[in-house]
């Protein structure tokens, strides 16, 4: 089995290190990872910058490390279209230093690198962690967690059209609830603009996490699952055709009446004219 990895946290980050030693004990694994962090950068691609792939020495017993000075879906589509000889048999994105969860697919570069993978028909994970201090976390018991999850996963097929977000609660194995395969809670708003003033009264904006102040959420849904100290696991659907055949049709269905003139009536109008 080959398997490619890559994050949102840079090549460096400790929580890369961690998923490629267990992916190892299932297969072969290649790391293709940005050269830094970037977090919240969506499923942004590199359009007016040359982007540069380097051999990275780091992960003993991985078949390739490359770092890139690009975002999480540059790395993913480069390693799939220029470095793999083979398209990958699946993609684990991670493991990410905090939770995503809920509207966090539309921002988060992890979940960008295994969007990606999808649309290249690859099955895809992406892995991340209740955690935010990298220096407390104990990445021993972060791996035992994670094991067990990829170890069920590379077990089954994921069904086409989907990819699996994963998140992780900071918690020892005997601690850990269990697994819940849970809806994402899309109704969260967790990042908000905090206003501060410079020196000479102009104000300027932060976009600040207030996920550890929120109380209140969806009963049965990645946010509060977590917290309660389970692992979830939420498939999010990436086959858009499908899914919005039936909206297809309601839409089409607005601009029936609307109709504009073709360009020899509008000629046939202005010779009468």
């Amino acid at each position: 089995m080959n398997i490619l990895v890559t994050n949102d946290d840079g090549i460096f980050a400790p929580g890369v290190e961690a998923l490629t030693q267990v992916l190892q004990h299932f297969g072969n694994v290649y790391v293709v990872c940005p050269d830094q962090e970037k977090s919240a950068v969506g499923h942004a691609n590199t359009l007016r910058t040359p982007l540069k792939l380097t051999p990275v020495d780091l992960f003993p017993g991985s078949k390739g490390v490359w770092s890139v000075n690009g975002t999480p879906a540059d790395c993913v589509k480069l390693g799939v279209e220029v470095l793999l000889k083979e398209k990958p048999d699946i993609l684990f994105s991670g493991i990410n230093l905090g939770p995503n969860l809920g509207r966090d697919i539309y921002y988060s570069g992890t979940m960008a690198g295994a969007v990606e993978a999808s649309l290249y028909h690859v099955p895809a994970v992406a892995v991340s962690l209740q955690a935010f201090k990298e220096k407390k976390v104990n990445y021993t018991r972060v791996k035992q967690l994670f094991y067990h999850v990829a170890e069920m996963i590379l077990q089954h097929t994921i069904p086409q059209g989907i990819f699996l977000n994963i998140n992780l609660p900071d918690l020892p194995k005997d601690l850990c609830k269990g697994v819940e395969v849970v809806p994402l809670d899309m109704t969260v708003s967790r990042y908000r603009y905090v206003g501060l003033n410079d020196p000479y009264g102009q104000v300027y904006y932060w976009l600040t996490d207030h996920l550890i102040q929120l109380t209140e959420f969806n009963r049965d849904s990645d946010y509060l699952k977590l917290k309660e100290g389970y692992i979830t696991v939420t498939p999010v659907s990436v086959d858009h055709q499908f899914n919005n055949r039936r909206k297809i049709e309601q839409i089409r269905k607005w601009f029936k009446p609307l109709s504009f003139q073709t360009s020899s009536s509008v000629r046939e109008e202005s010779h009468h004219a």
